[in-house]
């Protein structure tokens, strides 16, 4: 980019309009590159895990969701501050659990717990819908689910139980992370 925008202001006096239209391409590449910075920062942590805090971040979500015709309940424990990476784990967590909900449960209804028990925080997200087949592999979400909880020790479990649904549950330590905090 610095390369075309010195290129086009030696243009500038000779080849006006060759100039110009460099620098439209340098103002379309900085534009481009400004949005996938955004998208870096906000894949390493959502900006509203520190505007709204983890419970008020996951209920925006559910939001979303709600809008689509999926009755969401949150229920949460006062969590106070968290490990930045528990934080951030749950919270993606949350998201690709509500959004598995969406696109494959036939669901009506999804309830999103957040718990403290002791050192663990536990998440659990259950639906009413026609649960995971047994014959069902494992997509790109549930593994990414199982990786965040198992990278910071933690662990998950997806049922179906009897009545129908399904449940996901996973307990994060709060100990095995770095003492960052953000609250």
């Amino acid at each position: 980019m610095a390369l075309r925008i010195e290129t086009a202001r030696n243009l500038a006096k000779s080849a006006p309009t060759e100039s110009d239209r460099m620098l439209e391409q340098a103002t379309t590449e900085v534009a481009a590159a400004l949005a996938e910075v955004r998208r870096l920062v906000h894949d390493l942590r959502p900006p509203a895990l520190d505007e709204l805090g983890l419970v008020r971040a996951i209920e925006q979500q559910a939001e979303r969701f709600r809008l689509g015709g999926l009755a969401v309940s949150v229920d949460a424990d006062a969590l106070g501050p968290l490990p930045a990476g528990v934080e951030v784990a749950a919270y993606r967590i949350a998201s690709e659990a509500l959004t598995n909900v969406a696109k494959h449960a036939a669901a009506s209804r999804c309830d999103i717990a957040v718990r403290l028990d002791g050192s663990t925080l536990e998440l659990s997200v259950s639906d009413d819908g026609i649960g995971i087949g047994e014959d069902v592999t494992a997509g790109v979400g549930t593994l990414s689910v199982r990786e965040r909880a198992a990278e910071l020790g933690g662990v998950c479990s997806g049922t179906c139980p009897e009545g129908g649904g399904t449940v996901v549950r996973v307990r994060l330590p709060l100990d095995a992370v770095p003492e960052v905090v953000h609250g």
